[in-house]
């Protein structure tokens, strides 16, 4: 009787470490996706997804993901599922991006929305929960958006996590523990962690300056000062121009019809430069005043920041100057350990190929433009040797 208990006891905790996995999109069959992916009707002009390797990848069919395919065109579609609530549990967000296009302009974040959202009028403006990803616009903005939702403004981490911006597939995974820490990975690797309370304004602060406090009239915080000992001397030049002393009035001078004639001005050899006191220790030097802090009456802390109630959809909401981006490999999901081993068997088996396959086309486009430019080359110094022929003759 015992050993039942025993063992139903290790089933049930077999049970409970099971993870729960609340989407998983790898477009593996075919053109259903566009079933699942509702487009939204906001605008007339979004640009259009289609499911697509590129030109480049590791597995004809596992690479396949769904890419914007259109220049200077906002894009917005959505997936639903089934809603959950993350209350006491880990939140995964997982996706793979690929610039194949060596973006200069666009986004490949997603944004994960209530279940309430009105998919075919999702927009800029629908409010959502988690904004997460790569977003590149020129050499300066090339960085990771981690943006909350937290009563109802949004926070963007004050941390600047940089994406990565080569053409290669990578794999994007935000991690958001009910301990308000959180840490964001880049290709299975942590390239940033905190806590939420310290990296985002998500609340007031914990202290703020005491508005009764204010620094005493008599207090002396200038480490250095004038040396009263110390006298400018009598002979210091202040001029830093005189005039030119060997200069002389031209023969041809007519004071009636030039104005009184004055020498030039040259820079004074005799200038010293602006006197200054020589400086010495204050002997009433009490240091730099710090404004005194007391608690701050408005901060309260928060044990549930990391909590959203209803999550039921995630969205690619963005827009592209220029199209190419494969979107791949979407996970939700409460364990990090399975996103990081469903990371390494989808990304992590045809990122080698693909990048053999770019190398490749890499080599052999370099030798068809050195062949071409050899050709070019032979038929000059051919056209050459014709002309040089025909005069001859």
């Amino acid at each position: 009787m015992k050993v039942a208990i025993l063992l139903l006891v290790a089933l049930a905790a077999q049970s409970l470490a099971e993870p729960l996995i609340y989407l998983k999109e790898e477009f593996a069959d075919g053109d259903a996706w566009e079933n699942r992916w509702v487009e939204s009707k906001h605008r007339s002009d979004y640009g259009k997804f289609i499911l697509h390797t590129g030109k480049f990848y590791g597995d004809s069919e596992k690479d396949k993901g769904i890419q914007t395919s259109q220049d200077a065109k906002f894009y917005a579609r959505s997936i639903k599922f089934e809603q959950f609530n993350n209350e006491g549990q880990t939140l995964v967000i997982q996706f793979t991006v690929k610039h194949e296009q060596n973006i200069d302009c666009g986004g490949g974040y997603i944004k994960l929305f209530p279940a309430n959202l009105n998919q075919e009028d999702m927009s800029g403006n629908s409010p959502y929960y988690v904004m997460f990803g790569p977003d590149i616009c020129g050499p300066e903005t090339k960085k990771v958006h981690v943006i909350f939702n937290y009563k109802g403004k949004y926070h963007l981490i004050k941390k600047d996590i940089r994406c990565k911006d080569d053409e290669y597939t990578h794999l994007y995974t935000l991690i958001v523990h009910s301990d308000n820490t959180y840490e964001v990975k880049i290709d299975n690797k942590k390239v940033e962690s905190g806590t939420l309370e310290d990296d985002w304004d998500l609340l007031p602060p914990k202290t703020m300056k005491d508005p009764n406090a204010e620094k005493p009239e008599d207090w002396d915080d200038r480490e250095k000062v004038n040396d009263p000992d110390d006298v400018k001397p009598e002979a210091w030049e202040k001029a830093k121009t005189i005039p030119d002393p060997d200069a002389k009035k031209p023969d041809d001078w007519n004071d009636v019809m030039d104005g009184e004639w004055e020498p030039p001005m040259i820079q004074n050899p005799e200038y010293k430069g602006e006197w200054k006191s020589h400086q010495i220790n204050n002997a009433n030097f009490k240091g730099n005043w710090v404004h005194p802090e007391i608690d701050n009456p408005e901060y309260t802390p928060d044990a549930n920041m990391y909590q959203y109630n209803n999550i039921g959809v995630l969205g690619l909401d963005l827009w592209q100057v220029k199209s190419g981006t494969i979107f791949d490999n979407f996970l939700i999901t409460n364990d990090v350990k399975y996103a990081e081993e469903y990371g390494n068997q989808t990304w992590g088996i045809t990122k080698v190929g693909e990048k053999k396959m770019r190398e490749k086309q890499e080599k052999e486009k370099k030798e068809r433009t050195e062949k071409e430019e050899g050709e070019e080359k032979e038929e000059k110094q051919e056209d050459g040797a014709m002309d040089t022929h025909k005069y001859e003759l």
